[in-house]
């Protein structure tokens, strides 16, 4: 019987990014995965929006 190693959430390991930084003090920046951009965008009231 295989044992299962923990999921990352549970370790720690799940890198964590400040959105203000990722944006350079701006409202967006692009992200890119697998040669799609996609656009992250942090709102006026500062919820985060991403989109194709």
């Amino acid at each position: 019987m295989a044992t299962r190693s923990p999921a990352p959430a549970q370790t720690g390991t799940i890198p964590q990014h400040d959105a203000e930084r990722l944006t350079e003090g701006g409202r967006e920046a692009r992200i890119v995965l697998k040669g799609t951009v996609y656009c992250l965008r942090i709102t006026r009231v500062g919820k985060l929006i991403l989109t194709k």
